[in-house]
């Protein structure tokens, strides 16, 4: 049987010697800390308790609410000196002679003297008073106590007591007694009240008009941003833009500086005011410091517009609501409206609205068209929506080439003659020879008998720095792109530019971030309606719109990349612009891809089936015939002239230089001789198909012989 052995004590045995002793050491405890001085303490603690929220916000409301009554005072006492005296008048004499007004200063002076004329007879008339008031009152009271007795003698004999006679008068005297001694009453207390009163008045003053600098206003005031547009807001931003000249013509002008402003006119989203600026102060100075303008406005920098206008010496402000212009504008009326048609020649596409919220309409007729901005920024939605509404007039003939290629004008396969798309230098090619056929039917038109009117032709290339970069050279070293003389891409657009509008032959380009390298001087300079979205650089605006827009006020510059996609600003005579501008904004309606197919199926409703070509044959070898038949395409029937310009943009070489003559001498040949339908001439497609038909059984025929 085991034992239990239960150990009373810890063992208290030394280790064994393979294990190591523990070493201690001892740490001594730290210096007991120093204490704080009390004189550092308050310091802290008076610190504290001063900048405190609940200090501040005391202090704050304690001097907004004394500034008040005080400057509450000073507004008071200079309106009453302002209603005794002249110096209303001085003022706006010295603010008409600090502007160079001298007509409204020699104005003022005139009335300046009739106000003296008319204080002076008033003071000679001061004189005369005393005496006439004294006659007046003694005539009152006599006639006062006559009506009494004589009321009192009508109440005696009424009453037949003598002693009525009195009565009315001793009710008169008792009454007064009675005022005397609700005066005696009352006058003490009012006497006491009274400096209150007055006090509690001047501050009513001062607060409405915030008398008080801005850092003892409350938050909800003290945060003025998008207050309204007021004359002195304008005139203080003014007069804080840093132009010396400006500031020193406000400060002398004093309270009279809005004479310098026109009305402030409700436009749109926003106000419009004319300011004419005081002699020696030039529009560029004014125009140069838009954003420090714009904040002194409390305003964003791209909320705020300065244009010059027709008078001398004025520039125009358009100043936003606050956060106005970052709403979306409504829909297209092409997406709203499903009967909507168009007129090349006198109607005006449905583009957008400008900053005043009016529709804004461009006119297309006879204008080539150019708009460029930064990538991503709308630039195809802008051009489509242009192409979209006049594919809505079915006399109109699109030649496309998409050198994005992404599918952005997928939607006018079956209404363009010609689409290309893509951006290789193959594409380039195609592209060019599109435009070269494009320019052998002007050259045609052209030498047409005069008075024929001709069918617009739309050569639209998006994305058309593609074009002007490409290195790739033809068979004779000739570069497709470039901007020199032998640069075919470049000298067939220029070709247009100089011809092709009194045939109504339009070129339309849409570009990326123009350079000289990707954009030539000459070709943006061709363009009649030049339109931007943001960019970069002045540099780039001025190569966009040109030099008179930008010194007129134009900035594309300004806008904001991805905040303000869509927004346009336009120099064109097809649209719109108030007197005096050289452009105007416009915010493009933004048309997605199925509305843009909607409109597309209602266009081609309008139209007799149109076959696109997707490539221009450059073989060289053709076939007229076959070449016939295919720009027929599945339409009964084509106008001769049609048929002329498809063939001059499917094959250039071959077809640029046919006359009627030359496609009747063919089909005459192959006996589908064109005929008149609704008085024009026509080739009609099954006559060319028979004829193709009777031509492959007379070969097979004399294969078999």
């Amino acid at each position: 049987m085991s034992e239990n052995v239960v150990h009373l004590h810890k063992p208290t045995d030394p280790p064994a010697p393979e294990t190591a002793p523990t070493v201690l050491t001892v740490v001594p405890d730290a210096p007991p800390a120093r204490p704080v001085p009390l004189w550092v303490r308050s310091g802290r603690a008076v610190k504290t308790a001063a900048t405190h929220e609940s200090t501040r916000a005391t202090v704050r409301a304690a001097a907004r609410h004394s500034l008040y009554t005080l400057n509450g005072g000073r507004i008071v006492a200079r309106r009453a000196w302002d209603g005794r005296t002249g110096s209303r008048y001085e003022r706006m004499i010295r603010a008409a002679e600090a502007a160079g007004n001298l007509e409204a200063a020699e104005e003022w002076e005139e009335r300046l003297q009739r106000f003296r004329a008319a204080r002076h007879h008033r003071r000679m008339d001061l004189l005369h008073s005393p005496v006439e008031a004294a006659k007046g009152v003694a005539v009152g009271a006599g006639m006062s106590i006559g009506v009494l007795v004589a009321l009192g003698v009508v109440m005696a004999l009424n009453t037949s007591h003598v002693g009525d006679v009195i009565t009315p008068l001793t009710a008169t005297i008792d009454f007064i007694a009675l005022l005397i001694r609700i005066v005696q009453v009352v006058w003490g207390p009012a006497l006491s009240i009274g400096p209150f009163l007055a006090l509690l008045a001047l501050w009513s003053v001062g607060r409405k008009q915030h008398a008080a600098p801005s850092w003892a206003l409350p938050a909800n005031v003290r945060s003025d941003e998008g207050e309204p547009i007021t004359p002195s807001i304008v005139v203080k931003a003014l007069r804080d833009l840093g132009v010396p000249a400006l500031a020193r013509a406000i400060k002398e002008m004093g309270d009279a500086g809005a004479s310098m402003l026109g009305p402030i006119r409700i436009a749109g989203c926003g106000v419009e005011v004319d300011v004419t600026l005081p002699s020696g102060v030039s529009t560029n100075e004014v125009q140069g410091k838009r954003r420090k303008l714009a904040e002194n406005l409390t305003r964003h920098e791209h909320e705020v517009f300065i244009t010059i206008p027709q008078a001398a010496r004025t520039v125009r402000l358009w100043v936003a609501d606050s956060g106005a212009l970052d709403e979306p504008i409504g829909p297209s009326p092409l997406v709203t409206d499903d009967t909507m048609t168009a007129d090349y020649a006198k109607g005006r596409a449905p583009w957008g609205q400008d900053l005043r919220g009016d529709a804004a309409a461009l006119g297309l007729y006879q204008r080539h068209l150019l708009i460029t901005g930064l990538s991503n920024q709308g630039k195809t939605v802008a051009l489509r929506s242009l192409a979209l509404w006049l594919a809505l007039d079915k006399s109109v003939q699109f030649l496309m080439g998409d050198l994005k290629g992404v599918g952005d004008w997928a939607m006018f396969d079956g209404l363009a003659t010609t689409l290309i798309q893509g951006p290789t230098d193959e594409h380039v090619i195609q592209v060019t020879e599109m435009v070269e056929g494009a320019v052998g039917e002007m050259n045609r038109r052209i030498q047409a008998p005069p008075g024929t009117v001709f069918p617009p032709v739309i050569v639209l290339v998006d994305e058309a720095q593609v074009a002007f970069m490409c290195p790739a050279k033809d068979a004779e070293k000739r570069p497709y792109g470039g901007s020199k003389a032998n640069s075919r891409y470049f000298m067939a657009v220029r070709k247009i530019h100089n011809q092709g509008r009194a045939v109504n032959v339009l070129m339309w380009q849409g570009t990326q971030d123009p350079t000289n390298e990707n954009l030539p001087k000459l070709v943006r300079e061709g363009a009649h309606t030049r339109a931007s979205l943001a960019l970069g650089t002045e540099s780039q605006a001025r190569m966009a719109l040109g030099d008179k827009a930008v010194d007129g006020g134009a900035a594309p510059n300004l806008l904001r990349p991805g905040l303000d996609r869509g927004t346009l600003v336009v120099a064109s005579d097809g649209v719109t612009i108030p007197a005096g501008q050289s452009s105007i904004t416009v915010r493009t309606h933004y048309i997605d891809d199925d509305a843009a197919e909607a409109i597309i199926d209602r266009a081609k409703a309008l139209r007799d089936g149109v076959t696109t070509l997707h490539a221009i044959e450059r073989e060289e070898e053709h076939d007229p015939l076959v070449d016939i038949a295919a720009v027929i395409g599945d339409a009964p029937r084509v106008r001769t002239k049609d048929v002329l310009a498809r063939l001059a943009a499917r094959n250039a070489d071959a077809y640029g230089g046919w006359s009627f003559i030359d496609l009747k001498g063919v089909l005459d040949d192959a006996g589908a001789k064109p005929y008149k339908s609704d008085g024009v001439m026509v080739v009609a497609r099954d006559q060319v198909a028979r004829a193709l038909a009777n031509r492959d059984n007379e070969d097979s025929a004399c294969v078999d012989g």
